[in-house]
């Protein structure tokens, strides 16, 4: 059972910053945004809530957890925002290609969190010796009395609170989009901005909150990982190839954001499934941590040998849009 609690741990831990960066480009491709930079801006976002944090612990005599929590959560989504309203002014008012920006913005914003992590150790003395000890603390504070529940406690309940929004962000959003008016008519500006923009609706408005909103929640996704998974620390790379398995599973997940929350789940296992299988060959560890991609294409095939509107992306996603004159 020991075993068990520690998987489902590890799983959660792998899922959960993955799933914020898939909800951020979720929302951005349902305005029909192709939004390659996530990766990036969760490198942005991470390096900015360490700093944040970091500048606020050294300067106060005696810190507060809650204080360095509000103050990283902020820095984290709004340098994260900031790579989305780069990418927004480059591809909706400028009209670059999506596709070239997104690849260029990942680089930036990968560039960006090594150049500023590497300051920022320094700064700190070395390599390994960032102290955020009092935030990093408050991001990992398990939920009161249900992680005292045995098993179950540990097994569901031992996260911090980043955790468990990432999960109500994610009902929340899917809400958003399917019953709320400002949500159908995003979807009608992925869908058709011409037909939108006729009945009314802000076209190049609504594209560009969704692009800056969805930046902001990949960032959280980067802050995770810094914080609630690592403890407050900071390593060059240290993300992996995770801001691209956020981009799988919008893929995976159909575009349908409660999807994501059991999409998550799934590919943080098969990412960590290679370290219970003993003997392994490092390239064969390279296979096993290449299955939740495999499993995407599969589905992918699946989805567009049904034709079914529901599973396929917003019809104008990743072109641009030329408003006509009237």
């Amino acid at each position: 059972m020991g075993f068990l609690v520690i998987f489902i741990q590890k799983v959660i831990g792998q899922g959960i910053g993955i799933l914020y960066g898939a909800l951020g480009e979720i929302l951005t491709e349902k305005s029909g945004n192709l939004n390659l930079g996530i990766p990036g801006m969760m490198y942005m976002g991470g390096i900015a809530g360490l700093i944040g944090a970091f500048l606020y612990e050294n300067n106060t005599a005696q810190p507060n957890g809650l204080v360095g929590v509000l103050i990283s959560f902020l820095c984290a989504f709004l340098c994260a925002a900031l790579g989305g309203l780069i990418y927004s002014i480059l591809t909706i008012t400028l009209r670059a290609n999506q596709n070239v920006t997104g690849l260029a913005l990942t680089t930036f914003g990968v560039g960006f969190g090594n150049f500023f992590g590497g300051s920022l150790s320094k700064l700190a003395g070395g390599v390994g010796q960032i102290s955020v000890a009092v935030t990093g603390a408050a991001f990992k504070t398990p939920v009161p009395g249900l992680s005292k529940l045995g098993v179950i406690g540990q097994a569901f309940f031992s996260y911090g609170f980043l955790t468990y929004l990432a999960i109500i962000l994610a009902i929340l959003l899917s809400f958003f989009l399917n019953k709320t008016r400002k949500g159908l008519n995003l979807r009608a500006v992925g869908e058709s901005p011409s037909t939108a923009d006729a009945a009314g609706i802000h076209v190049t408005a609504y594209r560009y909150l969704a692009t800056c909103i969805g930046g902001g929640l990949s960032g959280l996704g980067g802050l995770y990982f810094v914080m609630e998974y690592s403890g407050g620390t900071w390593t060059n790379n240290g993300f992996g190839d995770r801001g691209w398995l956020a981009i799988a599973l919008v893929i995976f997940a159909l575009w349908k954001p409660v999807n994501a929350i059991w999409g998550s789940l799934l590919f943080g296992g098969l990412y960590i499934l290679y370290l219970y299988i003993p003997g392994l060959s490092r390239s064969t560890q390279e296979i096993f941590k290449a299955l939740p991609y495999v499993v995407t294409i599969v589905v992918l095939i699946i989805t567009s040998l049904r034709k079914e509107r529901e599973h396929q992306p917003p019809a104008s996603l990743g072109r641009a849009y030329f408003r006509e004159e009237r």
